[in-house]
């Protein structure tokens, strides 16, 4: 695997955890905060709050795909 491939998997990798990072601290301010205004939670997600937020799944989704396509590319051009 040439330097550029390990460079551009720690970048993707790095993304998204600073970005899961950052969605768990934003959610975590949101637990501080008491608003008169909103709707109660269906029990379900209150059991899996992470699992049925789509913000979590679609990092998932995409860093598995990322990961997923950097290896394919780089192990079907190795020089």
């Amino acid at each position: 695997m040439s330097m550029f491939i390990i460079l551009l998997s720690l970048i993707a990798i790095g993304v998204a955890g600073y970005s899961v990072y950052y969605t768990f601290k934003i959610a975590g301010q949101e637990k501080r905060l008491k608003g008169e205004f909103d709707t109660d939670i269906p029990e379900n997600v209150k059991q899996h709050p992470y699992m049925r937020n789509p913000v979590f799944l679609a990092i998932l989704v995409f860093t598995v795909f990322v990961v997923v396509m950097i290896l394919y590319l780089s192990f079907n051009f190795i020089n």
